[in-house]
């Protein structure tokens, strides 16, 4: 105690005379005041402390509710969750350690809240309620005797004013004064008013070093209680924080340990029926089979390469090979190739058979006039009408399709070229300077019949036609045979013209 006290502020007056003066120029209120202060000071730091807290208590509450929200997110079965293995070890029971983690969060700041509120902040109230009654102690003591002493200052300070009057007033009047204003009297008087003064003094000092060195010993108490309720904060919110950190380690262990191939096998388990089997063989479009793949109106008549003159200006390229198709639905159709796999096979060339002339076979070659219907019904009324000359590989060959072209088209040629230009004439349109275009019989003719028809002589292989029924031979014999002089015959059992 010794130290303390030497360590302990004092107050100090001006000069060594204050203490000599009966009424000394010092106030007596300002020490209790200053320890008044002291307290007002630690009252208020207890307060912030209070403060800070409870805001953390809340703040855990809030946190709480806050977590509350986030197990909401995971708190719904998971959409399409019978994709997943619900036996733990998974997806599903990693959504369950979720659930059941996120819960213990929640529940940890609750309770941290709880421990908050009934540990730690009841010890600083108690500490706050003690600092109230040390200043309540201060002020009906050592102020209480601070009053004191200032009144018994006034009452000595009137007693030497009116003994200053007195002894001024006897030196002037020669000693004549009443018995009550003797100065001898008097200054009896201020001794004894002095001596009360002195008296309170002391014992206003003395209760002043006690509250001081109660101080020293009081300070210390309050800053152990901060220090105690600090610690019993931490290690509350630093559990509530290491229980946290744990549950987080927990979802990540827990997703860590998923095999990555665990969901997927039990997967392919449960769905074996319905997945693709990878040791199964590709599928072959030689081995696939679709309605009415092999109707008749879907196989072709005859099929294979013809050579085909170009039209116009490509007429000088000469013959270019192209697949060839006469299908049942009267068709003659071209394409690049047979190939129906590369590409969309899309014809280049569609000719409607019975709407076409077909010209006579000469060697490996035939003419067929008509027009390209592959462009639709729009285009193939505004297309023009084009004379193709066809070349076999072999006049066999050039029968084989002419007999197939023949038949579809319902009958025999209805033209004839001459003889002299075997070759397919260029397109039917009157172009000044060109050669003399092929002259053909009037389109009156009797109609191709396919039906029970009787196998006669060749298309063409008569001789010259009248044009127009006048019975004048036509000009331009018939290619792909003699001149017979004998008009031919159709192989129609009716008369020309009827249809």
């Amino acid at each position: 105690m010794t130290s303390h006290h030497q360590n302990l502020p004092t107050r100090t007056t001006g000069t060594a005379q204050d203490d000599d003066d009966a009424i000394p120029d010092v106030d007596t209120t300002e020490t209790s005041g200053l320890l008044q202060e002291r307290l007002q000071a630690y009252k208020h730091a207890c307060g912030y402390l209070e403060n800070y807290i409870t805001a953390t208590e809340k703040v855990q509450k809030a946190h709480a509710k806050e977590y509350e929200k986030v197990l909401k997110t995971v708190s719904d079965p998971l959409k399409q969750g019978h994709h997943f293995d619900q036996k733990l070890g998974g997806i599903a029971g990693l959504f369950e350690n979720i659930r059941s983690n996120t819960q213990g969060i929640a529940n940890s700041h609750l309770e941290t809240e709880k421990t908050i509120k009934g540990s730690v902040l009841p010890v600083l109230e108690r500490l706050h309620t003690e600092i109230k009654n040390k200043s309540k102690e201060l002020s009906k003591g050592a102020v209480k005797g601070s009053k004191e002493v200032d009144k018994a200052r006034n009452v000595t300070q009137k007693h030497i004013e009116l003994l200053g009057q007195h002894t001024a007033a006897t030196s002037s009047s020669g000693g004549k004064v009443e018995p009550s204003n003797d100065p001898y009297v008097i200054q009896r008087g201020v001794n004894h008013r002095l001596n009360k003064q002195i008296i309170e003094e002391n014992n206003n000092r003395h209760d002043l070093i006690e509250i001081q060195n109660s101080f020293s010993s009081f300070e210390a108490h309050i800053i152990q209680t901060f220090q105690q309720a600090l610690q019993t904060f931490v290690q509350c919110v630093g559990g509530q924080h290491e229980r946290q950190k744990a549950m987080y380690s927990d979802m990540v262990a827990n997703a860590q340990r998923i095999p990555p191939d665990f969901e997927f096998k039990g997967f392919v388990h449960r769905n074996n029926q319905l997945l693709v089997d990878p040791s199964a063989p590709k599928r072959d479009i030689s081995q696939i089979s679709f309605p009415n793949q092999n109707h008749a109106s879907t196989q072709p008549l005859i099929a294979g390469t013809l050579e085909r003159k170009s039209r116009g200006m490509g007429a000088l390229k000469g013959f270019s090979t192209d697949y060839y198709v006469v299908t049942p639905s009267k068709f003659l159709h071209e394409f690049k190739d047979d190939d129906d796999l590369r590409k969309d096979p899309t014809p280049e060339l569609s000719l409607y058979l019975p709407d076409c002339t077909i010209g006579a076979v000469s060697g490996e070659k035939f003419n067929i006039k008509g027009k390209d219907a592959s462009k639709g019904k729009v285009g193939s009324a505004m297309a023009m009408t084009h004379e193709l000359s066809f070349k076999a590989h072999t006049p066999a060959d050039a029968e084989k399709w002419y007999s197939v072209i023949k038949q579809v088209a319902g009958g025999t040629a209805s033209y004839t070229e001459h003889v002299s230009s075997p070759t397919s004439p260029v397109e039917s349109r009157n172009v000044s300077g060109q050669q003399q275009l092929p002259q053909y019989q009037d389109k009156n003719v009797a109609p191709v019949q396919t039906q029970g028809l009787a196998q006669g002589p060749g298309v063409g292989s008569a001789g010259p036609m009248s044009a127009g029924g006048s019975g004048q031979p036509n000009s331009t014999p018939v290619s792909g045979g003699g001149v017979t002089g004998s008009t031919p015959t159709s192989g129609v059992d009716r008369k020309p013209g009827q249809y």
